[in-house]
């Protein structure tokens, strides 16, 4: 157990001797003028060496072409730009292709039978001469369609579907298994990400290969080891039965060097996340990254970010493969961004920290039987991009209700890692960081852009009821009890300032079809509840409905879900009486961090609330999703914001250069390509978070 403190394994003395710094310059490779893979390419830099739009044009910029896919909701899609097409995503994961010149659509592919309405963040190119493919994930399925045509691949598994489930196990024939995040490509093996539940009812979040020509598994690593496997003994011994514990999965993307073969992968929690009593120990390979062997699935080397987390604080994107100057020496570095407002810098080849990582002491749980690990990593460099501590002089100071706020904060547990209970902890950086999936864009200089959530949460656990407390509850009202008023509310008015809507009068709104395909697929980052039977699924509908026939009943709702002993009461943003933060801004943040250094930059407030500007309060900041581009021309394009805006920056000053209101907010990382020696930057403008007006379009712009 002791050689699993040292949370970095290295390779063999000779492959550390010889790969660690290198007194040669980085070798230059010629990077593409679209925009190929997710983020830009296999490093997910987000960053392009097109130049034609600079500082000294930029303010010419003018809308090139719209498109509109006439399917309006949230879009968080990162398109992807290849031999003059581009390939996206709609709201419904409709996926289509348009001539990337001019907007106009080539094909699209809809699912015919009813899949799943998560929210998809693009699609995976592959091609071998003139076998070209498009591959993404569709409810619990791997797709493969031509790209030429967005016809499926009868050869690729099943009629052109494999399954997502294939190698994790019989415990995940009935579970909730999606891929919203593109895969990664080597050779003709694409690596998948997997969504889970976050629940007791979680499958295993096993890495799986499969190859892109048949569908077929060609390799797994499984993050919750077997017994005799590397890492079992951080586990209870059953834990890789997957009874009541699962996740450990990548779901937020990877990166991958293809010149060394090697996949660097970003884990989350294990689940449920915020209980970790019947997981005692470290918990390997939770929270980590992990670099495999990209042809194996061997692991070469892993790095723990949160020992035994119960705060959810999964990595939220894919790492950025840089190279950086250090004590005169070029180094090949991977930097991963979290939650929690840090960045860990590692040698890439051999998972040594290029800057000091302390293991700090933190408070233990007050809650029985749950054994917090004694210590958490922080690094010593780079500084923090987000705030880490919280004091009275933090609350927002422009509340009408300050004194409220106050009182919430003194009876709160305040700091970092303080371990859930009974009473309310308040977590910030909160659940979406920090950095969330967004992630950051470096340029070849080595500096990291990377906006920052300023938003702190208040979470907190109950005791799991007893079956008789909830006896007197008709069948469907216990269902809607155990597995839906976490965040919609005993009262089904839900928390719509934090992101869940009331269900009160939703026959009003939806029809049954519907409310029964979301409870069985999910919808955006809610989950399907696969595990509940047909009977349940209608009785569940019937009491949101209002018409269900109330009789006495032992039925056990739900009982096929693991028992925890403590349930989540639900994500609560902590806010003022206006529904704005209750922490003092910036409530959003762009930072410039230099690798080579550790140190910051510049840092300015990112996004802007135009009500409190107009009252003449200085630029708050705002939440963001999605990330930045970097350009050759020193531009930083960004969108993200609630406000609605699309930004052009200095990413010397940080200085914005221009702006313009888009026809809703884009939620999603832009693209910028060169199609006939002409640049474009496109963004998806789907809105709907955050409260933010629907919309349907992808928007480009270029220079006249």
């Amino acid at each position: 157990m002791k050689r699993l403190l040292l949370p970095v394994l290295f390779l063999s003395a000779a492959l550390f001797t010889a790969a660690q710094f290198s007194t040669d310059p980085p070798q230059q490779t010629a990077l593409p003028r679209e925009w190929p893979e997710y983020l830009g390419g296999p490093d997910r830099n987000h960053y392009s060496p097109l130049d034609q739009i600079n500082a000294s044009n930029v303010h010419k910029l003018q809308v090139a072409w719209e498109y509109h896919s006439r399917d309006s909701g949230q879009v968080q899609c990162n398109a992807i730009i290849v031999d003059g097409t581009l390939y996206g995503v709609t709201a419904s994961n409709q996926v289509f292709a348009l001539d990337a010149a001019t907007g106009q659509e080539k094909w699209r592919y809809k699912e015919s039978s009813k899949g799943g309405v998560n929210t998809l963040r693009g699609v995976t190119y592959w091609s071998d001469k003139d076998d070209k493919r498009i591959l993404f994930g569709s409810g619990a399925s791997l797709c493969a369609i031509d790209a030429r045509t967005g016809v499926l691949i009868p050869g690729f598994g099943t009629n052109g579907k494999a399954s997502l489930k294939a190698r994790l196990g019989p415990t995940a024939a009935d579970k909730f298994v999606i891929s919203n995040t593109p895969g990664t490509i080597f050779g003709d093996l694409i690596i998948m990400p997997l969504r889970l539940s976050e629940g007791s009812d979680a499958a295993l979040g096993y890495i799986q290969a499969f190859n892109v020509r048949t569908g077929q598994i060609a390799w797994v690593f499984r993050t919750i080891p077997n017994p005799g496997e590397f890492g079992y003994d951080t586990w209870p011994k059953d834990t890789y039965k997957n009874t009541n514990v699962g996740g450990a999965n990548n779901w937020s993307g990877m990166s991958i060097d293809r010149k060394r073969g090697i996949v660097y992968v970003p884990t989350g929690s294990a689940a449920f996340d915020f209980y970790g009593g019947n997981r005692k120990g470290q918990n390997l390979f939770a929270n980590c990254l992990l670099a495999l062997d990209a042809k194996t699935g061997k692991r070469l080397w892993h790095y723990q970010f949160v020992h035994h987390d119960i705060w959810d604080r999964d990595l939220p994107a894919p790492p950025n493969l840089v190279t950086l100057r250090m004590n005169g020496k070029t180094v090949d570095a991977v930097a991963q961004v979290t939650k929690t407002g840090h960045v860990f810098v590692f040698d890439r080849i051999t998972g040594k920290p290029l800057f000091p990582i302390n293991e700090v002491p933190y408070p233990k749980s007050e809650l029985p039987d749950e054994p917090t690990w004694p210590t958490q990593p922080v690094p010593s460099k780079p500084a923090p991009f987000a705030r880490q501590t919280l004091s009275e002089a933090d609350l927002n100071p422009y509340a009408e209700n300050r004194d409220s706020l106050l009182a919430v904060y003194r009876r709160a547990k305040v700091g970092p890692f303080q371990p859930l209970g009974k009473t309310p902890t308040l977590v910030y950086p909160g659940l979406d960081g920090g950095a969330e999936w967004g992630g950051a864009a470096v340029d070849p200089d080595g500096i990291m852009y990377v906006n920052s959530n300023e938003m702190a949460w208040l979470l907190s656990l109950r005791e799991t009821p007893k079956d008789e407390e909830l006896a007197h509850l008709s069948p469907g009202e216990r269902l809607y009890t155990v597995n839906c008023s976490v965040c919609h509310r005993p009262d089904r008015k839900g928390n719509p300032t934090s992101g869940y809507p009331s269900l009160v009068n939703i026959s009003q709104r939806r029809d049954r079809d519907f409310v029964h395909k979301i409870i069985t697929t999910g919808k955006g980052m809610m989950p399907g509840f696969t595990r509940l039977t047909e009977v349940e699924k209608q009785a569940l509908v019937s009491f949101l409905f209002g018409d269900e026939k109330v009789e006495a009943s032992s039925a056990k709702p739900g009982s096929k879900e693991p028992y925890v002993p403590y349930k989540f009461n639900g994500y609560t943003k902590f806010l003022d009486n206006k529904g704005y933060p209750g922490i003092r801004p910036p409530w959003g943040t762009l930072t410039a961090i230099n690798l080579n250094t550790g140190e910051h930059l510049w840092q300015k407030p990112f996004g802007e609330l135009k009500e409190l500007t107009a009252k003449g309060i200085p630029q708050t900041g705002a939440e963001s999703y999605g990330g930045p581009v970097v350009t050759a021309s020193g531009l930083l394009f960004i969108a993200a914001s609630k406000d609605g805006m699309f930004r052009v920056i200095d990413k010397k000053t940080g200085d914005v250069l221009w702006q313009t209101e888009l026809p809703a907010a884009g939620y999603a990382t832009p693209s910028t390509y060169e199609v006939n020696g002409k640049q474009y930057i496109v963004i998806a403008c789907g809105g709907t978070k955050l409260g933010t007006r629907k919309g349907d379009s992808y928007v480009a712009f270029a220079l006249p």
